[in-house]
């Protein structure tokens, strides 16, 4: 889930549980926004965790190439 995606299942639950006064009968909207609620903040949680994780890892160090290190022979030019 995407940070964007989470934000809408937030959205969709707050308006759920607060903004509609609709009574159905089977079914509860306020405890379906309350779960989308919970749903969408922890999947917040999740992308934004996997957000800075992956870049803190391409922080840490530089990609080396093996090749480069090698031990060559100088190059003159004259």
């Amino acid at each position: 889930m995407t940070i964007g995606g989470s934000l809408a299942l937030i959205a969709a639950g707050a308006v759920l549980r607060w903004a509609v006064t609709a009574h159905v009968n089977g079914f509860n909207l306020q405890t379906a926004g309350l779960v989308l609620l919970i749903v969408g903040i922890i999947g917040l949680l999740f992308s934004l965790l996997y957000t800075f994780a992956w870049t803190s890892s391409r922080r840490r160090g530089e990609y080396v190439d093996p090749d480069a290190t090698a031990q060559r022979p100088p190059t003159y030019y004259r």
